[in-house]
């Protein structure tokens, strides 16, 4: 149970982490203040229990490379399969618009999600998990350990919120306005998908690397109207969208493909020998 009690701690720093740039950003009205404090919080709560070798931290242009080229790699092949299909629509491209969106995307992205989630999942629970158990079950419990993240930050929030005198949402396991089971279901392949990535060349840079390129084609494809990210997906129809799983299955057979075949990246050559 001590393995477990030091892995649970990686979703509680991020729900901590989360809940408190929630609760910022409604007292501010601004969103790079509260990512910059999720990644502060999250970092600052999980640095001192692991190393950089620990929590992965290596090879990063190496590692941040491939995760951008097999994502944005596997997107392309099946969005592009959905397109010949005639199941998605594409509108104008307007490339000043999208080339503002791409780099105050990636900021937020980072700080807020990408750069603090890997850390305290992938980083520090995988290693927790990884050192007494083997990768299919250490993989399902840092996956299950990263669905809680939301319902934590929404206690947070809830708790934080009421403290300093701001509105806060109702208490959730899932983000307002989604389909609880369809966002559990997608979290989770998209956990495993992290967990591949980090398998593949034991860098953690890799995984942060998936997670921004798989935020960033989401919000300009299929969510960029919304975001007036200067491009946008019209979907043929709602099932359309299970090529967005469709293609994180695709980039985790990939990079599993990728650690057998290189065995010198692979996650089991850097995988430290004594848990913290």
């Amino acid at each position: 149970m001590k393995v477990w009690g030091r892995a649970a701690f990686g979703p509680a720093a991020m729900g901590l982490a989360l809940g408190c740039s929630i609760v910022v950003s409604e007292l501010i009205g601004n969103r790079y203040v509260p990512a910059v404090v999720c990644a502060l919080v999250a970092i600052l709560l999980i640095r001192p229990f692991r190393r950089r070798k620990e929590l992965g931290l290596t090879q990063a242009g190496r590692g941040f490379a491939l995760g951008v080229g097999v994502t944005g790699g596997s997107a392309v092949l099946v969005l592009g399969a959905g397109t010949l299909a005639g199941w998605i629509s594409w509108g104008p491209f307007d490339l000043s618009t999208v080339l503002v969106f791409l780099v105050t995307n990636t900021v937020i992205a980072v700080l807020l999600e990408a750069l603090p989630e890997e850390i305290s999942l992938r980083g520090h629970t995988w290693t927790a998990l990884r050192s007494r158990y083997r990768g299919v079950i250490a993989a399902a419990g840092t996956t299950a350990l990263f669905l809680l993240v939301p319902g934590i930050a929404s206690i947070v929030q809830l708790v934080l919120g009421g403290i300093v005198g701001v509105p806060t949402q109702e208490l959730s396991f899932t983000p307002p306005g989604e389909d609880p089971v369809v966002y559990l279901v997608l979290l989770a392949i998209f956990g495993f998908t992290l967990i591949a990535a980090r398998q593949a060349t034991g860098s953690l840079w890799t995984s942060i690397a998936t997670h921004l390129t798989f935020l960033t084609v989401n919000r300009l494809t299929i969510d960029g109207a919304k975001r007036d990210a200067g491009w946008s997906a019209t979907l043929d129809s709602p099932d359309v969208l299970l090529l967005v799983p469709l293609y994180l299955v695709l980039a985790a057979l990939i990079y599993q493909q990728l650690g057998r075949s290189r065995p010198v990246l692979s996650f089991a050559s850097s995988l430290p020998q004594r848990d913290r």
